[in-house]
C-alpha cells in the first residue's frame, strides 16, 4: 500500500505557505510527518481578497514548485484555508421529533436537526457560504444533553449551533485561483484560525477554555475554545501593519524605517525607547480591546482559565504578553508547535498550512462537530484526541 501524502495550503496576504507531510505512526497514534515545504511572497491580494488573480497564482505556484522539490514527489490535491476579514460567525438553533416510532434518537435526526438550525439563517445570510457547521448545545425534552444524543430517547431534539461563513465569491475565486496551478482542492476550505488552533492549542487548554489570537499583517483573528468545541470565532481588520504605520506617522520616518523599528533592526535613531514604547502599546492595547469587547459579547471575558495564546508575525513584539494579560485579565503566552522530529520548520508561521494537514489526515464519512459541509468529519473532540497530548 503506497504512504498518504497530505498538503496544505495557506494563502495569506503577504505570504504563502505550502506544507507536505505524510502519514506515520508515532507512539500509535497516526500523525502527519513534514516532508517539504514551500514558501513565497504574496502578491495581488488585499485582506486576504484576490484583487490580481495571476499574480496569486504565480505566487501559489512559485511555493508548490519549492515544496515538491523538497518533499520529492509532486502534488495533485490539496487542503486550503481562508482568513479574510469577510469570515463571519451566526448563531442558530434547530428542533426536530425524531423519526423512529420508539423516539429513539438516530444519526439521521442529528444531521436532520443541524439542517433545520441551517435553514432557519440561509435568508440571513446572503452571497454567504457556510464553510464550517458546529453543534453547540444538545437537548432532549428541555434537558441539555452531555456528549452525542445518539441512542437517547426523546419527544423533541433540539440543537444551538455555530456556523462559520464567508463570502461565496471570495471562496471561488480562491479555489479557481489554486486549481489553475492544477491542483484539486478536497473538501471546499477550511477557516484559517481553525487550521492553526489543531496544532497550537492542546486538548486541556481547549477543554479548560482558552482564546488563539493570531495578529497578522493585515488582521487579527481569534478562535474561542470551551469543552475542547470551538465557540466563537473573529477576524479584525487590524494588524501589525497597523503599528508600522502609527511608527510612521509619530515618529515621521518612512514605512520602510518604521519596520526597520519595530523589527529593532535599526540602531541610528533619534528617539527614546520610551516614546517607541508607547506608540507600539497603544496599537496592542487597542488590538487587546476590541478582542476584549468580542469576549464580552459572548460573556467569556475573564473567564477562560487556560488564558490566551499569541501567534503570528504580531506576536513577536515586545512587552506583548504583558499587555494582553492585563487588558484581557487572563494569563497569556506566545504559542508554540511540537513539531515532529525531523521537521524542517520550527516556525508557528507555517501552523496554519501544517494544520490542514492534521484536518486532512482523518477525512471520514461519520457525524460532525466541526462540520464542512461538503464532507463532514468526525467528532471534533475525538477527531483531536488522535492527535494531541
Amino acid at each position: 500500500m503506497s504512504e498518504r501524502i497530505i498538503t496544505g495550503i495557506d494563502v495569506g496576504t503577504f505570504y504563502t505557505r505550502v506544507v507536505i507531510t505524510r502519514l506515520v505512526n508515532a507512539g500509535g497514534k497516526t500523525m502527519p510527518e513534514i516532508i517539504g515545504t514551500g514558501f513565497a511572497e504574496s502578491r495581488g491580494l488585499k485582506n486576504g481578497y484576490i484583487m490580481q488573480a495571476d499574480e496569486v497564482a504565480r505566487s501559489i505556484k512559485s511555493a508548490v514548485v519549492q515544496a515538491e522539490k523538497s518533499a520529492n514527489t509532486v502534488i495533485k490535491k490539496a487542503y486550503l484555508a481562508i482568513g479574510s476579514i469577510g469570515m463571519e460567525e451566526t448563531y442558530s438553533h434547530g428542533e426536530i421529533i425524531p423519526a423512529r416510532t420508539d423516539s429513539e434518537i438516530s444519526d439521521i435526526d442529528l444531521e436532520k436537526v443541524i439542517q433545520d438550525s441551517e435553514e432557519r439563517i440561509a435568508d440571513h445570510i446572503p452571497n454567504r457560504r457556510i464553510l464550517h457547521s458546529i453543534p453547540l448545545r444538545y437537548t432532549i425534552d428541555n434537558q441539555e444533553v452531555l456528549g452525542q444524543p445518539t441512542g437517547m430517547r426523546g419527544n423533541k431534539l433540539e440543537v444551538d449551533s455555530l456556523f462559520i461563513t464567508s463570502f461565496e465569491q471570495h471562496i471561488d475565486n480562491l479555489i479557481n485561483t489554486v486549481e489553475k496551478t492544477g491542483i484539486f482542492i478536497e473538501d471546499d476550505v477550511v477557516a484559517s484560525p481553525l487550521a492553526a488552533s489543531f496544532v497550537l492549542l492542546k486538548k486541556a487548554h481547549k477543554r479548560a477554555g482558552c482564546i488563539l489570537i493570531n495578529i497578522g499583517s493585515e488582521t487579527t483573528s481569534l478562535v474561542v475554545y470551551e469543552d475542547n468545541i470551538p465557540i466563537s470565532l473573529k477576524i479584525f481588520p487590524v494588524g501589525s501593519n497597523d503599528i508600522t504605520n502609527d511608527i510612521a506617522l509619530n515618529l515621521r520616518v518612512s514605512l520602510e524605517e518604521a519596520e526597520k523599528i519595530k523589527r529593532g533592526s535599526l540602531t541610528n535613531v533619534t528617539f527614546t525607547k520610551k516614546r517607541l514604547d508607547e506608540i507600539v502599546n497603544h496599537r496592542l492595547q487597542t488590538i487587546f480591546e476590541l478582542v476584549n469587547d468580542h469576549l464580552k459579547k459572548i460573556k467569556r471575558d475573564g473567564l477562560l482559565p487556560a488564558g490566551v495564546f499569541l501567534t503570528g508575525g504580531g506576536a513577536n513584539t515586545q512587552n506583548i504578553v504583558d499587555i494582553a494579560k492585563n487588558t484581557l485579565n487572563l494569563p497569556a503566552r506566545v504559542a508554540n508547535i511540537e513539531f515532529t522530529k525531523h521537521a524542517k520548520i520550527k516556525d508557528t508561521a507555517w501552523s496554519v498550512a501544517y494544520g490542514l494537514c492534521f484536518w486532512g489526515a482523518n477525512t471520514t464519512e461519520k457525524e460532525s462537530r466541526v462540520g464542512i459541509i461538503k464532507q463532514t468529519k468526525t467528532s471534533l473532540s475525538s477527531w483531536l484526541n488522535q492527535f494531541l497530548p
